[in-house]
C-alpha cells in the first residue's frame, strides 16, 4: 500500500441519464399533480387568513 492509495475511494463517473421520453399518460398525470398542487396552495392561502378553529374542545365556564 502506497501513501496515494489511502482514503476513500471514488466511485466511477456514471453517465447522465437521458431524459426519456413521457407518453401520454405520464404527461396527463404531471398535470394533474401540478393542478391539484395549486389548489392545495389556493386552499392554504384561504384558511391562513381566518383565525383558528375552534369548533370543538374544551368550553370554559363563565366563572369569574
Amino acid at each position: 500500500m502506497s501513501g496515494r492509495e489511502g482514503g476513500k475511494k471514488k466511485p466511477l463517473k456514471q453517465p447522465k441519464k437521458q431524459s426519456k421520453d413521457m407518453d401520454d399518460d405520464e404527461m396527463a398525470f404531471k398535470q394533474k399533480q401540478k393542478e391539484e398542487q395549486k389548489q392545495l396552495e389556493a386552499m392554504k392561502a384561504k384558511a391562513s387568513g381566518k383565525g383558528p378553529l375552534s369548533g370543538g374542545g374544551i368550553k370554559k365556564s363563565g366563572k369569574k
